[in-house]
C-alpha cells in the first residue's frame, strides 16, 4: 500500500467506472446510517507490524500501575491448565433447551448456529492465514486488519456514494481501529484536518460531507477523529463558539439531548443562548446538561434495557450511550444507580450474551452480531464502576470474557486475504464492524477502574487467558472510545484556552 499523499487532501472520494460521482445529501429528517455491513472496501494489501508492538514477556514484572493506552502491554503469559485442543462443550454444542415454537426468527437463529459452530468447535479457517493456540483459538490477524483499515481510508468504489452522509464515521471507525491495533495514525493528521474543514458549517457543527446540513452524530464522529490524530492545529479547525450555539438550538425543554460527549471533550460552556428552544428566562440554571439524567431514566424500558426515546424498544447501543452520558454527568457510582434500575439493566445486558456463540445480540430475540461486542460489552466497565460503592462489590467479571474473545477471534475475522472484521461468518468485513469488534475485544482483555475521577486501565488477568499476549489490542477510554491520551490532549487543550479565545 502506498503511503498517504504528502499534499493536503480530503479523505474519502468516490470513484465510478463510468463517470465521476458527486456527493449526495441525506434528508435532514433522517439520521446517517450506522454503517454498511455488506459493502466491502477494496481488497487490502498486507502491512508490516510496527516495531513498537513487539510484546516482551517479563515474568518478574507484575506492576501494571503505569500502563496506559499509549503503550502496548507487556504481560506474562499465563500457561493454560491443559495444553490440549479440547474446548468446553458450552462453545461446541447447541443450547440444551430449544423452544418448539417455530418462527422466522427461530429458524434464522438455527441457521446462524449451524454457520457459527464449525468455527468455534474446529479449525475451518485457512491454515496459511491463521495459527491456533492451545485453546484452539486463532491468532489476531493484526497486519491484515491494519492493511484493510488503511485501504478503507483511501478511494472507495462508486457504490459507496450511498454512504456519503456517513463519511465522518468512516474516519472515526478506521482511525480508532488502527489505534487499537497499535498503528501511528498521525500520518493522517493533515488529511483529517482538511476533511473536517470541508464538512463544517458556518452555523456550527459538521455535516456528513461538504454542503450537507450539520448533524449531531456526524459532528461527534468528526470531533473524535480530530482527537485521535491529535495536534493543536487540528483542534483549532473546530469553531467552538458556533458549535455551542448550534448545540443550544438542539437542546429541548424536556431535558433530551444527544451526544453530550461533544460538550465535555470541547469544554464548551453549559449556558444556553436566548435563541435556544430550551432557554428559560425565569430559570437561568437550566443549561445544556439539565434534565439529561431524567430523560435517560424515561428511556429505560420494562425489560431493563435502554431505548432511543421513551416507549421505544430497548437496544444495546442506546444502553451504552445512556451509561456514557450518566458517567459524564458525575461519578458513575452515583449517577447510574440514582438514575436507572441497575439490577434490571444488568439482567438485560447479561441476557444479550448467547451460548454457544459467546457474542452479544443488540435486542431481545435477535441474532448475535460482532458490533455488539462493543455496544453491549463496553457497558460492563461502566456498570462495574457504578457498583464500586455497592455493599456487595464486584469481585469477578460480569460477563464471559472467554466467550466473547472466542467469538471475536474465531468468527469475526475475515478468513480471506482482504482482512478486516465482520458481524459473523458469512458476512463481509467492513470498517464499522472492524472498529467495534476491536473495541469489544479490548473490553474483554482489559479492566477499568475509576480513581479520583481518572480512569485507570489494567490487563484483565483473572482465570485462564485464551489468547496470546501478541494478540492483545490497546485499550480505549470506556466512555469516549478513543485512546486515553487523545482524550487528555483534547480536553486539556480546550480547558487551557479559557472561553472561546
Amino acid at each position: 500500500m502506498s503511503p498517504p499523499s504528502q499534499q493536503k487532501r480530503v479523505l474519502f472520494s468516490w470513484k465510478n467506472k463510468e463517470k465521476k460521482t458527486t456527493s449526495t445529501t441525506m434528508p435532514t429528517s433522517q439520521s446517517p446510517p450506522p454503517g454498511p455491513s455488506q459493502q466491502p472496501p477494496p481488497q487490502a494489501t498486507t502491512s508490516s507490524q510496527p516495531d513498537d508492538l513487539e510484546v516482551v514477556t517479563d515474568d518478574n514484572d507484575s506492576d501494571y500501575s503505569s500502563i496506559d493506552s499509549e503503550i502496548p502491554f507487556s504481560t506474562p503469559n499465563l500457561p493454560p491448565s491443559m495444553t490440549t485442543m479440547m474446548i468446553d462443550s458450552l462453545f461446541t454444542t447447541p443450547p440444551p433447551l430449544h423452544d418448539p415454537l417455530i418462527t422466522p426468527t427461530s429458524t434464522l437463529q438455527d441457521e446462524t448456529l449451524s454457520d457459527i459452530l464449525p468455527f468455534l468447535s474446529s479449525s475451518p479457517l485457512p491454515p496459511d492465514l491463521f495459527t491456533y493456540n492451545a485453546y484452539n483459538v486463532p491468532s489476531l490477524r493484526r497486519e491484515a486488519h491494519i492493511a484493510f483499515l488503511h485501504a478503507s481510508l483511501g478511494r472507495l468504489p462508486g457504490k459507496f456514494v450511498a454512504a456519503d452522509a456517513s463519511r465522518p464515521w468512516f474516519l472515526y471507525w478506521c482511525l480508532s481501529g488502527l489505534a487499537m491495533l497499535g498503528e501511528d495514525v498521525s500520518r493522517y493528521r493533515d488529511s483529517v484536518k482538511e476533511t473536517a474543514r470541508s464538512m463544517q458549517n458556518g452555523s456550527g457543527g459538521f455535516g456528513g460531507g461538504g454542503g450537507q446540513l450539520s448533524h449531531l452524530a456526524t459532528s461527534y464522529a468528526v470531533v473524535l477523529a480530530l482527537a485521535i490524530v491529535g495536534a493543536e492545529e487540528g483542534f483549532e479547525v473546530i469553531d467552538r463558539r458556533q458549535m455551542w450555539r448550534w448545540l443550544g438550538g438542539l437542546k429541548q425543554r424536556d431535558g433530551g439531548f444527544e451526544v453530550s460527549v461533544i460538550i465535555t471533550l470541547l469544554d464548551l460552556p453549559l449556558d444556553l443562548t436566548p435563541e435556544s428552544p430550551a432557554y428559560k428566562p425565569d430559570d437561568p440554571s437550566f443549561n445544556l446538561l439539565s434534565g439529561v439524567a431524567d430523560y435517560v431514566r424515561r428511556c429505560q424500558t420494562y425489560e431493563g434495557g435502554i431505548s432511543s426515546s421513551p416507549s421505544a424498544e430497548a437496544h444495546g447501543a442506546y444502553a451504552f450511550c445512556a451509561l456514557g452520558c450518566l458517567s459524564l454527568l458525575g461519578p458513575p457510582s452515583i449517577t447510574i444507580p440514582e438514575t436507572l434500575n441497575l439490577p434490571s439493566l444488568l439482567s438485560w445486558l447479561s441476557s444479550r450474551q448467547y451460548a454457544p456463540e459467546g457474542g452479544f445480540s443488540g435486542r431481545t430475540n435477535k441474532l448475535v452480531d460482532g458490533c455488539y461486542s462493543h455496544w453491549v460489552g463496553a457497558c460492563f466497565p461502566l456498570i462495574e464502576a457504578a457498583l464500586a460503592n455497592s455493599p456487595t462489590p464486584v469481585n469477578d467479571s460480569l460477563f464471559s470474557r472467554e466467550g466473547l474473545i472466542r467469538y471475536i477471534l474465531n468468527c469475526c475475522q475475515d478468513e480471506t486475504k482482504r482482512g478486516g472484521l465482520r458481524d459473523k461468518p458469512g458476512k463481509m468485513s467492513d470498517a464499522y464492524h472492524s472498529c467495534y469488534v476491536l473495541s469489544g475485544l479490548s473490553a474483554g482483555m482489559h479492566q477499568w477502574v475509576l480513581e479520583d475521577e481518572e480512569w485507570m486501565v489494567l490487563p484483565y488477568l483473572e482465570g485462564e487467558q485464551v489468547f496470546e499476549n501478541a494478540d492483545r489490542v490497546r485499550p480505549v477510554h470506556p466512555v469516549y472510545v478513543i485512546p486515553q491520551g487523545a482524550v487528555r490532549a483534547m480536553r486539556g487543550y480546550f480547558r487551557g484556552k479559557g472561553g472561546f479565545n
